[in-house]
């Protein structure tokens, strides 16, 4: 279903060929489309709990090792993976303390902090923990940190329009400001830039699920006027000519009973919303010895303590590690063109922010605390309050 915030009903066909005539203009218009999803989907019940295990064995022994995995279905729950930890953590506990306070408590989901628990958990591996023992990285690959001067949070426009939307649904239903909605939803938010730059929302998607007894059309009215258009006030964006509810028309049920989670599959909602490179690790399950996730939040410090330098207006960094060594065996910057001093110059500047030692990141931003099951909803970056968002000292 298409509503129009206006009075003019646009067609995504429209959008399309609408898209196309201006990309004939004299100026260069481009678009970029990107997703969020809210607390209940199931891929972030199943972060929010493999996290929670994380900051669980941290607060026990901050040099415990985690590796954990949740899965959610209908009427189902499953643990697997790693922990070495010196106590045995209460699991089916931290389970189900999260999923309730997601809002899954009524039978009629499919799915509840009540459904049964499986539990498959053992040590990590001995040929792992030699190579974590002498400070080595707990895994190996690729990782990316990106940071923009397009936002307050140097974050891209559409990825954090999209976190917004997301938290604010969350936060209408729990505080009962739009009482008929349920657990689980998704925004998609899709951004006109010129010559770069963002200039305006071209379109939100919104789906999310509710009471079937309250007309779409009620629910719409209420989401333009408690979630939209108080996001789009605090960006100075104008409300978009088209916002789409529930593409299908219908949607009661959400949550596991209709779609599978498993820990770690929304790693582009985790991170930039795809305006950034990405290595493929997960984040949420893993202690920060585990480079995947460690290196990652070094890189966004670093990229972001490069724009807010005013050293360039876009940036990647990127490392990549070996399992069992120190440090990074690669590590770069690119500035896409938007550099205002010498990559030279840059790169002495970056390197000097943090030690990319596996040992001086987790001392460097300190990492060895229960931050974790917080990240794992709403983005991992362009929040107050993680180490890695720290701004210049």
């Amino acid at each position: 279903m298409i509503h129009p915030a206006t009075d003019v009903n646009v067609s995504p066909a429209v959008l399309q060929l609408d898209a196309i005539s201006q990309k004939k203009e004299t100026y260069m218009i481009t678009y970029f489309t990107s997703e969020s999803v809210a607390a209940g989907h199931p891929d972030k019940i199943c972060d929010q709990v493999s996290d929670a295990i994380v900051d669980a064995a941290l607060s026990v022994y901050p040099k415990s090792r985690v590796a954990i995995e949740t899965l959610v279905t209908k009427n189902r729950i499953v643990l697997a993976g790693e922990v070495t930890c010196p106590k045995k953590l209460p699991y089916e506990q931290i389970t189900r303390t999260t999923i309730k306070r997601l809002g899954y408590t009524k039978k009629a989901y499919g799915f509840t902090y009540q459904s049964p628990i499986s539990l498959y958990v053992h040590e990590q591996s001995p040929d792992i923990s030699k190579g974590v023992d002498d400070g080595g990285a707990g895994d190996q690959g690729m990782m990316f940190g990106y940071a923009t001067n397009e936002t307050k949070e140097y974050m891209p426009l559409p990825i954090m329009i999209a976190h917004k939307l997301v938290e604010y649904l969350d936060i209408a239903r729990t505080s009962k400001t739009i009482p008929y909605l349920r657990p689980d939803g998704k925004a998609e938010v899709k951004c006109a830039y010129e010559h770069g730059i963002p200039k305006n929302i071209e379109a939100i998607v919104i789906a999310v699920p509710h009471d079937p007894t309250i007309a779409s059309e009620d629910v719409f009215q209420a989401i333009v006027a408690y979630v939209v258009k108080p996001i789009c006030e605090q960006y100075h964006m104008a409300i978009p000519h088209t916002i789409i509810l529930n593409g299908t028309g219908r949607w009661d049920i959400g949550g596991p009973a209709s779609d599978t989670g498993v820990t770690g599959r929304k790693i582009i909602v985790d991170t930039y919303g795809s305006f950034a490179r990405h290595g493929g690790g997960c984040f949420s399950g893993k202690d920060p010895t585990k480079v995947d996730r460690s290196a990652a939040y070094a890189c966004r410090y670093i990229a972001k303590h490069i724009v807010e330098a005013n050293l360039a207006n876009r940036v990647e960094v990127r490392v990549a590690y070996v399992i069992g060594k120190c440090e990074p065996i690669d590590r770069e910057i690119e500035c896409f063109g938007t550099e205002k001093k010498s990559l030279a110059t840059i790169a002495d500047f970056a390197w000097k922010q943090l030690d990319l030692s596996v040992s001086g990141i987790l001392e460097g931003l300190q990492l060895r605390q229960p931050i974790y099951e917080k990240t794992a909803r709403y983005g991992h970056f362009g929040r107050n309050g993680f180490p890695w968002e720290k701004g210049i000292k």
